[in-house]
């Protein structure tokens, strides 16, 4: 009993964690040229989104293990096997329903031909991959607030990070 009152008690500490997070997405405005539409050519400026903070694999399964019983690697290895269920089955043709979060199917790329007799598929399709269509419910973002920020210092070429040399693979 107490151990379930203590489970109970850290999702629900976990919970609201969560449901409190700001959200708030970071953008800068950039100078654009527009080359389709009404204003074809002109230069006009454009709120353009910036990621705040890259959420590792390990982190986001951390996270979902704090608020369920299972652990870290429990989650790592179910969501590992899910997606490669998923592959098997898009890559035999099929589309995946994968919930809130969208559905998987097959796709590729293909070369234009003049005539359907000249159409080989061994030739002419290319890149065959999978395909994310988001589940428009679950994806659109509700509530949140926009704040500008600068935009960082592009990179030159051969420039070394500060401090010299390179950061170790993790």
């Amino acid at each position: 009993m107490y151990e379930r009152r203590s489970i109970d008690i850290h999702f629900y500490i976990n919970y609201l964690n969560f449901i409190t997070m700001t959200k708030c997405l970071n953008f800068t405005i950039r100078e654009q040229k527009l080359s389709v539409g009404p204003k074809k050519g002109q230069k006009v400026f454009i709120a353009r989104p910036t990621d705040r903070q890259r959420v590792t694999h390990r982190q986001f399964c951390e996270e979902v293990a704090h608020a369920t019983t299972f652990t870290g690697a429990e989650v790592e290895a179910v969501l590992r096997l899910a997606a490669e269920m998923a592959k098997k089955h898009v890559e035999s043709g099929e589309s995946v329903d994968f919930g809130d979060i969208g559905t998987l199917s097959p796709s590729f790329k293909s070369k234009a031909v003049d005539h359907i007799e000249d159409f080989n598929a061994t030739r002419d399709i290319k890149k065959p991959m999978v395909k994310l269509r988001p589940s428009v419910r679950y994806f659109t973002l509700e509530g949140v607030t926009y704040e500008r920020v600068e935009p960082k210092a592009k990179k030159t070429k051969g420039s070394k990070p500060a401090g010299g040399g390179t950061q170790p693979h993790p």
